[in-house]
């Protein structure tokens, strides 16, 4: 009889076979899919900021309000999974169980972290300055400019132990997700699979490097106090990106290699 999902080690064999794509990659398809995948993430940040806005104020729940934030920001790993894009933190999974399966090289890995992280970042900035920022979608004063701006002080405050941390656990949700699309063979399945652990992540409060590279520019160009450029990186993404790369190929690449495809 035949079934819409892959067994755990096909997946992981799955897995393996798209780190060997991507390791031979073309160097500009890479810049370009990374720039998009940064901006579907935005997308998601985007959408969770305002749809969440104001809903402490007209009094709801925090643990209601922390759950509409993470509800609806998966729209933005399902596009970048369904539409294809290169996102750093699901090519952390895919390029470190590639490695340990000989699948890719360790300069394939270095050359897809590097670009992916870095045109992410190119495409979070887009959505946060030109679409969000330029775009007034957060007028001065409003709900939305006082999430925004809430959102980038909380993450920059946070100590960097704390961040750190935070990160493990995003990315150990953020690649189950990305496994559990690469276990279905069909959209629906897809969606279901990244949906329930993106919005666990962002309901509990873990740190996603590429969506801080959104939420905390955002807040620093709607005027955020004590949020900049230096802060931004030395308080969150150095400690949340190192966090996420040990989630993702410690918690899900590694054990799922030595279980599953370990010779």
């Amino acid at each position: 009889m035949s079934s819409s999902f892959k067994s755990p080690v096909d997946t992981a064999k799955a897995i393996s076979a798209t780190a060997g794509a991507k390791n031979s990659a073309n160097i500009v398809n890479v810049i370009l899919l990374s720039f998009l995948a940064g901006a579907y993430i935005a997308f998601g940040g985007l959408l969770a900021e305002i749809a969440s806005a104001g809903m402490l104020a007209a009094g709801a729940p925090v643990g209601l309000e922390k759950f509409v934030f993470g509800a609806v920001f998966p729209v933005g790993l399902i596009i970048v999974v369904l539409a294809g894009s290169e996102l750093f933190t699901g090519n952390v999974m895919f390029m470190t169980l590639g490695v340990l399966d000989g699948s890719a090289s360790v300069g394939g890995l270095a050359k897809n972290w590097v670009l992916s992280w870095v045109f992410n970042f190119v495409g979070a900035l887009f959505v946060a300055f030109v679409l969000a920022y330029m775009g007034g979608l957060f007028p001065a004063e409003s709900a939305f400019a006082t999430k925004a701006t809430a959102v980038a002080t909380a993450k920059v405050g946070l100590a960097w132990d704390q961040a750190f941390i935070r990160a493990i656990g995003c990315n150990w949700l953020v690649c189950l997700a990305v496994w559990l699309a690469n276990a279905s063979d069909d959209i629906i399945g897809k969606i279901v699979g990244i949906w329930f652990p993106i919005m666990a992540f962002v309901t509990i409060g873990f740190e996603h490097s590429v969506a801080n590279m959104f939420f905390i520019p955002l807040g620093m160009f709607l005027g955020a106090k004590g949020v900049t450029w230096s802060t931004m990186i030395m308080n969150n993404l150095i400690p949340v990106t190192l966090g996420n790369i040990v989630g993702g190929a410690i918690f899900v690449a590694c054990i799922y290699w030595y279980t599953y495809l370990k010779e």
